[in-house]
């Protein structure tokens, strides 16, 4: 792999980096990329194999650990969304336990001067049952929503070969 390579591949990898620590946590990497360290040779036959060697994994550490930080902060967003929809359903669960009991209790009673207390409470089950309904279909929908695959991450993990092959962005 040759230098220009290595460090035209850090070089990308920052800048997609960058874009992305709008989203990722401040502590997220481990402070800025290095430079790359190899001398300005024309040829990598200048430079001692234990060198390339060395800048070589230092590279694909930083990489990797680029790549860790950037799956974390995707995995902590849909986290966030996830615990919103599950909220709102625990919520709607209390909320309706509470509007059942009483308002049940009220309509039972209601209905029950008019007909016969049986047939109230049956048209009263009716009724919440169809509300249950429609909490729980709006809950689901919310939790469809999340994406639970960092796409971006494995987006940029499956360019790592082709780069270490010596082509970029998957073109020979």
């Amino acid at each position: 792999m040759s230098t220009s390579t290595i460090c035209g591949m850090r070089a990308g990898r920052r800048r997609a980096v960058r874009d992305e620590r709008a989203t990722a946590p401040a502590n997220a990497g481990r402070g800025p990329t290095p430079r790359c360290q190899l001398p300005p040779a024309a040829d990598v036959g200048d430079v001692s194999v234990g060198d390339l060697i060395s800048n070589v994994t230092r590279d694909l550490s930083t990489l990797l650990r680029q790549e860790l930080a950037l799956a974390q902060a995707e995995l902590k967003q849909e986290a966030t969304k996830t615990a919103k929809g599950a909220g709102a359903m625990a919520g709607a669960g209390v909320a309706g336990h509470f509007v059942l009991l009483f308002l049940s209790l009220a309509l039972w009673a209601g209905l029950s001067n008019v007909m016969d207390a049986g047939w109230a409470g049956l048209i009263v089950a009716v009724i919440w049952a169809v509300i249950a309904a429609v909490l729980y279909a709006s809950g689901r929908a919310k939790l469809r929503q999340v994406n639970p695959t960092p796409d971006r991450t494995v987006e940029t993990l499956s360019q790592v070969p082709d780069a270490l092959k010596g082509s970029r962005g998957g073109n020979p």
